[in-house]
């Protein structure tokens, strides 16, 4: 009985600087930046790498372009709207894009080449403050705070060894027994009281520093609006 026609070779799409920037930030999902080459890249997509010349410069190129390909998948506010309830909504979104890409946190605002996506976000959040009466210079404090609260949670969840309420007693356990508790009482009544608990959370401090920040700029604007 004779062997089965193979069937036709699965066509690739074709190359594009779209594809190869997806290509890269899967790259840099799976493995960080310092995973990302152009080597690897063109693994990844199954070409040579100098196919991946033709539709990006250089290195330098492939992180402007995922670094908008981020700020893309933010929350874009509405100026004209409720400014706390937009600013919120934005927040909350950049911080959950930045689990998926922790690896984007460092290069946010570290770009000197914006894309499309990064200056429509920047513009819209300058907007959705001025709109709501923020002068230009609270505006300025007003998005930096915002800004370095969220950045700064980011990179913090991301930084942490416990992963999900499940690896707390699994990390915290053993540095605790470690510690002597006499000596540190404090640090050992906040950990059995609070970080050891089942249903501790890190993540869950963010909406709560978040509305903390929202609540202090509505404070000191008000009074000019």
């Amino acid at each position: 009985m004779s062997n089965p026609e193979p069937g036709p070779s699965p066509v690739r799409p074709p190359l594009s600087r779209e594809r190869v920037l997806r290509a890269a930030m899967a790259v840099a999902d799976d493995g960080g930046l310092t995973a990302l080459t152009i080597r690897s890249l063109a693994q990844h997509l199954g070409v040579k790498p100098m196919a991946v010349y033709h539709h990006v410069a250089n290195k330098e190129a492939i992180l402007d372009g995922i670094v908008d390909l981020v700020f893309a998948e933010f929350a874009v506010p509405s100026p004209g709207g409720d400014w706390r309830a937009e600013m919120r909504r934005r927040s909350l979104s950049v911080r959950s894009v930045l689990r998926v890409h922790p690896w984007a946190i460092p290069l946010l605002q570290s770009r000197t080449n914006p894309g499309p996506a990064t200056v429509r976000h920047l513009d819209a959040n300058i907007g959705t403050l001025r709109e709501a009466g923020f002068p230009v210079e609270m505006t300025a404090h007003a998005y930096a705070l915002i800004d370095s609260y969220v950045y700064g949670f980011a990179l913090s969840e991301a930084s942490l060894p416990i992963n999900g309420s499940e690896t707390v007693a699994e990390v915290a356990g053993p540095m605790m027994e470690m510690i002597p508790a006499a000596d540190f009482p404090y640090l050992a009544e906040f950990s059995a009281e609070h970080v050891m608990r089942p249903d501790y959370d890190f993540g869950s401090e963010f909406e709560f520093g978040l509305d903390l920040v929202l609540d202090g700029l509505d404070a000191r604007v008000a009074p000019s609006r």
